[in-house]
């Protein structure tokens, strides 16, 4: 089997494996905007493959490319005049278009009853979309409410980008682990909200697929 060909065959397992590199890629790109825009043009341009690739109707997989555009045009403006309205209008929609993204895989998990290793694969891509989805919120807020986040380092600046990708990933996990904290009332309202997304992804979707795989492997 070509590479290609598996990639048509796991879908997720490449958004998985993109999303991944882009966390130990981004640190190298942090300190270079053009390299972060080039970086996002590319991540998004990978979602919108993945979002064809569960089977969204054409009228929801118009919805991700209509968040997409403007997310990318939006991240080009912001790398050469940006402005506080361009940066909070670019992490809304960065924002709603990684959560149709975790919803559409959420739906293609959720149609049937047999597990498949591409929904396994699945789990993962569809935490890593939350966790980006939630980080862009937390650049929202930022903008919205300066000084919603501190940290043990440069208390009073406002966070890096991957200070707040830690902290969606150390939320949604429920690790506790992050030295990010949100000290405002808008901070900590968005940070519960993911708590709770955490929590419920656990018992909605892992336990679910733990359970079908257990049941299947009875069954056989």
């Amino acid at each position: 089997m070509t590479l290609f060909g598996s990639a048509r065959r796991h879908p997720s397992a490449v958004l998985l494996l993109v999303q991944l590199l882009g966390v130990l890629v981004y640190p190298a790109m942090e300190g270079s905007r053009g390299g972060r825009v080039a970086f996002e043009i590319l991540g998004i341009f990978v979602l919108v493959l993945a979002v064809f690739s569960v089977r969204a109707t054409p009228g929801l997989t118009w919805v991700s490319i209509g968040l997409g555009i403007p997310a990318v045009v939006l991240s080009l403006v912001d790398a050469f005049s940006p402005t506080e309205p361009v940066v909070a209008i670019s992490a809304v929609l960065h924002a709603a278009f990684y959560f149709y993204a975790a919803y559409s895989l959420l739906r293609y998990m959720l149609s049937d009853h047999d597990v498949s290793t591409d929904e396994l694969y699945a789990t993962g891509a569809t935490f890593t979309l939350v966790a980006w989805g939630f980080a862009y919120l937390y650049v929202f807020v930022q903008v919205l409410v300066p000084g919603s986040f501190t940290a043990a380092v440069n208390a009073a600046a406002d966070r890096t980008w991957m200070e707040l990708l830690f902290l969606s990933f150390t939320t949604l996990s429920s690790t506790g682990l992050s030295d990010i904290v949100p000290i405002t009332s808008w901070g900590r309202s968005v940070v519960m909200l993911e708590q709770l997304a955490g929590l419920g992804y656990v018992a909605m979707v892992v336990s679910r697929l733990v359970g079908l795989t257990i049941t299947r492997r009875s069954n056989t």
